[in-house]
């Protein structure tokens, strides 16, 4: 039987929850802000991934994948991807044959409280 009516009733729409639950940053938010230990560790690892996301985006401004830097740097894939996921201490070493690899300089230094900085290309 079909009912006719003048008046619609608006239904809220569903509520649409995510398969796999929260976005990454959300829930690295939500741990950081419940779990000091968590959040100490992200601080330590922030330097370890900001240098992450420069040699994605060096090897992607040149096209070329993970194997082929890790052949250009005598190295393996696994370890080009440890250094990409910015969760593991890279040495100076493995740093000059990255940058020598990615046709950049490596340059370290030092930078006071003041904001002063000292570098040099190695």
């Amino acid at each position: 039987m079909l009912i006719k009516s003048d008046k619609l009733e608006r239904m809220p729409a569903p509520i649409i929850h995510s398969p796999v639950g929260t976005d990454a940053a959300t829930a690295r938010k939500r741990r950081s802000r419940r779990n000091p230990e968590y959040r100490a560790e992200r601080t330590r690892l922030a330097p370890f991934e900001g240098v992450a996301r420069m040699v994605i985006a060096h090897r992607v401004e040149l096209g070329i994948t993970q194997e082929e830097l890790a052949e250009r740097m005598g190295t393996s894939a696994s370890a080009v991807s440890r250094m990409e996921g910015g969760q593991h201490v890279t040495s100076v070493r493995t740093m000059q044959r990255l940058a020598k690899a990615l046709g950049v300089k490596l340059v370290v230094g030092f930078e006071t409280d003041a904001g002063d900085r000292e570098l040099v290309a190695v």
